[in-house]
């Protein structure tokens, strides 16, 4: 349920109809806007008379949502949410460009590669050091070693870093060391990792389940954000279907979903996606024109040698071409890279 206040009300008034409503036994966020105040409920609604709450002088509208999700509805938040990651504003004008190889491999290269993708044009660096991978033969991470290369990498560039967490019991490591929490696609439901990420206040990455539904993506969200953590970035990575010439099927209709349903940032990831460097530009220009609000693309100076997804790599020269290629498409609806 959403509740419009007057924006004159008082705030004796105020604090009053939020103790009378808690005591009903929901939950009352208070979001404050330009010319109205709006009360987002959680909660069972049910038992609230809209008559009776309607005859309070401060309330001018009252709205039920039929959505299972509260703090993501836009309903609740109309302004869209901008995610602070140091000073680098994810959800806003900017569309934020994010590059790294697929594993961290150890610090020569993690540093070079860091360097190489800022030249380009990144904003930030991205690398895994906890690797889920569907084979246990499958190189797994080089762990806190390869978290320990990034902070590094970071010192050196400037680049805030992005890795995928994949078990609580690393959670500490990442709040201390890890500018955004990726939670990867295979944990997309992992409701205690989600629960976890939550009570911290980092930037959260929500990659979308393999074949996970939109209304899914977003319940996992409401998990992290009713935890108290409102800084969650989606991120679509393509999802599973029966056609097989791309690693999974990259759903751009998302994009505009989530900037309708949610007021949460939205980047893409095309590398996932495609699974062929060949396609990488082409969905990557295509997500920019679609809105996307950053691009979180595999980039490494060696493909053939990279200890995972080189196929879906570019290099950095690349890179570079793409991102100048992107900052033509930017301009033509109003945006900047």
């Amino acid at each position: 349920m959403i509740i419009t206040v007057k924006k004159e009300a008082k705030k004796q008034d105020i604090d009053l109809l939020i103790q009378k409503l808690e005591l009903q036994g929901v939950q009352v966020h208070l979001i404050l806007g330009e010319n109205y105040n709006v009360f987002g409920l959680v909660g069972d609604t049910s038992k609230l008379d809209e008559k009776n709450l309607l005859a309070n002088p401060i309330i001018t509208d009252i709205q039920r949502v039929s959505q299972p999700y509260k703090l993501a509805n836009r309903m609740f938040h109309p302004e869209d949410t901008i995610v602070n990651v140091n000073g680098i504003e994810i959800g806003g004008k900017k569309i934020v460009m994010i590059a790294g190889p697929c594993s961290v491999e150890g610090q020569d290269q993690i540093s070079r590669i860091a360097k190489e993708v800022k030249e380009a044009g990144a904003d930030m660096l991205r690398g895994g050091a906890y690797k889920p991978r569907t084979s246990p033969y499958a190189f797994q991470g080089m762990g806190t070693a390869g978290i320990l290369a990034m902070v590094n990498a970071r010192h050196e560039t400037g680049l805030p870093i992005v890795s995928e967490l994949m078990a609580i019991e690393h959670l500490e490591e990442f709040v201390e060391n890890v500018d955004i929490i990726q939670i990867g696609a295979r944990n997309m439901q992992n409701f205690d990792l989600l629960k976890a990420v939550g009570k911290t206040k980092k930037p959260v990455l929500l990659k979308r389940g393999l074949a996970n539904t939109i209304e899914e993506w977003i319940m996992a969200a409401e998990y992290i954000m009713s935890e108290g953590n409102p800084n969650v970035i989606f991120c679509e990575r393509g999802i599973r279907t029966f056609e097989k010439y791309t690693r999974n099927t990259l759903d751009l209709a998302v994009i505009p979903i989530i900037k309708e349903r949610t007021h949460l940032p939205i980047i893409i990831d095309p590398s996932h996606a495609a699974g062929d460097y060949k396609l990488i530009e082409a969905l990557s220009l295509a997500s920019i024109a679609a809105g996307a609000d950053g691009l979180i693309i595999e980039v490494h100076d060696d493909p053939c040698n990279a200890w995972s997804d080189g196929s879906q790599s570019l290099k950095p020269k690349r890179y570079a071409q793409l991102v100048e290629k992107g900052k033509q498409i930017a301009k033509v609806i109003g945006r900047e890279m």
